[in-house]
């Protein structure tokens, strides 16, 4: 059944590989002295002591130990359900990088595996123009996976986090915007489906910003102050769902918060449901609030409807099995908001306004044509959405 695909949004896909690893432990004394210093009483560079994962399986570490002799670890940047994602520095490329260490279970450690192809796949066909990641290496390290990146900045919704989040000016989504469209292109050029866009796998390259006065928030009493970074070159980052054919699949991907109409109906998806979350990103990038807040299928159609107008009949009528309690009995129509399961559902697809309207608070339609850009990116039938390369030469980037 569809329903419960999309409660547990198990996107991993099993794949096969051989296995590449390597890491003798040294004898237990030297191993603790490692753990100071890093080097034993001979003056090499030893491993950490063998430890027991926890429970999650994740790695154990300690900051300022070894990960293999190459690598030390400076600080945790991230963790996700895949893992944790370490500052480390690289010994013999004398540079600082990002390592993503898998949790030692088969399903993460099979989809780490088709990043690693994705990653290879990328690389090897790079003409200079991709903004996707540069993974540098990769290893297996006591049953963890551990791919070796280029390090980056913060990610996109981390920022907008710490600016409490303000939206960005439109100068900077358009730069967002344009480079997140090259990437999503390079990809269907490639006949990768990247499946899982969202701000937080969109990295700023680097972490400089500068502090300007907020207009909008400061009053003559009081000036507050906003980040902004210095820079506007992205990477695009997380290809563990990624998809490498060009059939139509009826697994449940993506995001919620990101996640295409057509997936939601169980109708098959394809290259198009990575530009509904462009569209989705760009409006939340411009506005600071994600378009669809919801975590509930109905609801998340009721916005959508709210927001960009009825569902196509089409559409509706070949919705799969699991998804045909969403519309009323022998129609066509929404059941909404008689299935809504509370008042406060009913309440939070009232506050929606007409996309148009809702962008207009943010920024002048009639001078950048942005809400007319995100209509495009956000059409209902993924067949008549506009794909990346179309994006790319819509007036809003010349402009």
């Amino acid at each position: 059944m569809i329903e419960n695909g999309l409660e547990k949004m198990d996107k991993e896909r099993i794949r096969k590989r051989p296995r590449m690893t390597w890491d003798e432990a040294p004898a237990q004394p030297d191993a603790k002295r490692a753990l100071n210093r890093g080097h034993g009483s001979d003056g090499k560079v030893l491993s950490p002591p063998l430890r027991e994962d926890d429970r999650d399986g994740h790695y154990v570490f300690s900051i300022r130990e070894n990960l293999t002799p190459r690598y030390k670890i400076l600080s945790k940047m991230g963790e996700g359900t895949f893992g944790r994602v370490l500052e480390c520095w690289d010994r013999q490329s004398k540079e600082y990088v990002a390592i993503k260490i898998i949790r030692s279970i088969k399903k993460y450690r099979d989809a780490a595996m088709i990043e690693i192809d994705v990653l290879q796949k990328l690389v090897k066909s790079d003409k200079g123009r991709t903004r996707c990641v540069q993974m540098k290496d990769w290893f297996d390290y006591r049953n963890h996976i551990c791919i070796v990146f280029e390090k980056l900045g913060p990610s996109l919704f981390d920022f907008l986090k710490r600016n409490k989040y303000s939206a960005f000016p439109l100068a900077l989504v358009r730069d967002f915007g344009c480079q997140l469209l090259e990437s999503v292109a390079y990809m269907h050029e490639l006949q990768l489906v990247h499946t899982d866009l969202k701000p937080e796998n969109i990295l700023l390259v680097s972490s400089e910003n500068v502090k300007l006065p907020d207009n909008k928030r400061s009053t003559s009493y009081e000036t507050h102050f906003r980040c902004l970074p210095k820079s506007s070159a992205i990477k695009l980052i997380d290809f563990g769902s990624t998809v490498c054919d060009n059939r139509i699949h009826h697994s449940v991907v993506q995001t919620r918060h990101y996640r295409s109409p057509e997936v939601i109906l169980g109708l098959g998806w394809s290259y198009q449901c990575d530009l509904w979350s462009v569209g989705c990103i760009l409006f939340e990038l411009c506005t600071g609030e994600a378009l669809f807040q919801t975590h509930d299928n109905l609801e998340h159609l009721a916005m959508m409807e709210r927001a960009l107008g009825p569902l196509p009949e089409h559409m509706t009528r070949k919705a799969c099995r699991g998804a045909e309690k969403y519309f009323r009995r022998g129609g066509c129509r929404l059941n909404w908001p008689e299935g809504a399961d509370s008042r406060e559902s009913i309440r939070a697809v009232k506050r929606l306004d007409r996309l148009k309207e809702m962008v207009a608070k943010h920024v002048d339609n009639s001078r950048s044509g942005f809400a007319d850009l995100l209509y495009g990116l956000l059409r209902y039938n993924p067949s008549e959405r506009l794909t990346a390369n179309e994006a790319l030469e819509h007036p809003f980037f010349k402009s």
